[in-house]
């Protein structure tokens, strides 16, 4: 290395250590005002809900429209998502439930909204993801709803129209489906595990690249790393998050059929999330059995000037043949036209529940 080259690097170098010496002093001083958040909240008697989906939601927003470069929204946003979970945790870790076991899409799903500093809870089932919530053994729920491939979740369409729990955020996770193997060459493959939804997110690939091999339903893609891991000649449809903590090699990635491959997820927590300026609220509605009912109910949103961004029907699990609809629309209850829509709605609906309003996903 050239002296004029050591030189002009050290130049830079220094100034990085100079940086750096900077941002920790603001870290710390941030750090500092979230204990004083935490001590205000305290003297005022909320100290039970430190974290605020509205406020972060308005944080990352911000952050992202003065972001100048050359770092991407996305980077920025990683950053300062781990920089207010570490200071979350200053005060209380969050204890967070979700699908396991670890190396599930969930966890990567309650990883990105919570950052690496929240205490991750895995649970065997959705049901029991919902349940460690509602008994206070966890303060949030992380729960798969809805695939752009597949559709609907089922079971937590089905535990929402029960829980007491509400909907105060929502994870948006673009889903990389690899095929994980200690096999070297596809020829060795004749088992293939996974979740059923990756299974059938990876449908027409399996026809084209493995047509004979055996495909296995298990209860989550992270048991199929492990499964494929002690078991010679066989292979996991799963994602990063496996891979790295089953120490799996990639046989073949990003092998889902939609290119767009995405799974929506909702947090659930006790308490309200406020307005934060880009909301949506998502409720349950069922309709009275009469000619036009499903348009009377409509009727309310159009009126108000709501738009609505989903309606999906699923069987009423009282009642033969009888159906619920599972709907958001645009906007926070607190907003007059949505308030003025649920209001009319409650009146003409046979069944009414507002799931909660919360920010739309910050990507």
């Amino acid at each position: 290395m050239s002296d004029d080259l050591k030189k002009e690097l050290s130049v830079v170098r220094d100034e990085i250590d100079s940086l750096d010496a900077q941002l920790l002093d603001l870290l710390n001083r941030r750090a500092k005002c979230a204990q004083q958040v935490g001590e205000i909240k305290a003297r005022h008697g909320e100290a039970g809900f430190i974290y605020r989906p509205e406020r972060e939601a308005q944080v990352l927003r911000r952050i992202q429209d003065i972001n100048p470069g050359p770092l991407s929204n996305d980077s920025v946003t990683w950053f300062f998502r781990e920089v207010m979970s570490a200071c979350l945790s200053l005060e209380q870790p969050l204890g967070i439930a979700f699908l396991g076991p670890l190396g599930t899409f969930s966890e990567s799903a309650a990883t990105k909204h919570f950052g690496h500093a929240a205490r991750l809870m895995p649970q065997s089932s959705i049901d029991d993801v919902f349940r460690e919530v509602e008994a206070c053994h966890a303060d949030y729920a992380v729960a798969p709803i809805e695939n752009s491939t597949e559709g609907a979740i089922g079971r937590t369409l089905d535990l929402l129209l029960t829980t007491p729990l509400k909907i105060c955020g929502e994870v948006v996770l673009r889903i990389h489906q690899h095929l994980l193997s200690n096999a070297t060459s596809l020829g060795e493959i004749k088992k293939v595990y996974s979740h059923a939804q990756s299974l059938a997110q990876c449908h027409e690939w399996l026809n084209r690249s493995l047509p004979d091999a055996q495909r296995i339903s298990v209860g989550s893609n992270a048991q199929a790393a492990q499964l494929a891991a002690a078991e010679p000649g066989s292979a996991a449809i799963a994602g990063e998050a496996a891979a790295e903590r089953y120490q799996l090699p990639k046989l073949a990635m990003s092998i889902e059929d939609e290119p767009n491959n995405t799974t929506r997820f909702v947090v659930l927590g006790r308490q309200e999330a406020g307005a934060s300026g880009r909301d949506k609220t998502s409720l349950i509605m069922s309709a009275h059995n009469e000619t036009g009912a499903l348009s009377t109910l409509l009727a309310p949103f159009s009126d108000a000037g709501v738009s609505l961004t989903r309606l999906e029907s699923r069987p009423a699990r009282h009642t033969l043949w009888e159906y619920v609809f599972f709907v958001d629309i645009e906007g926070h209850c607190e907003e007059a036209p949505v308030r003025a829509a649920l209001e009319e709605l409650g009146r003409r609906a046979a069944y009414l529940k507002v799931l909660g309003s919360y920010p739309v996903a910050v990507y």
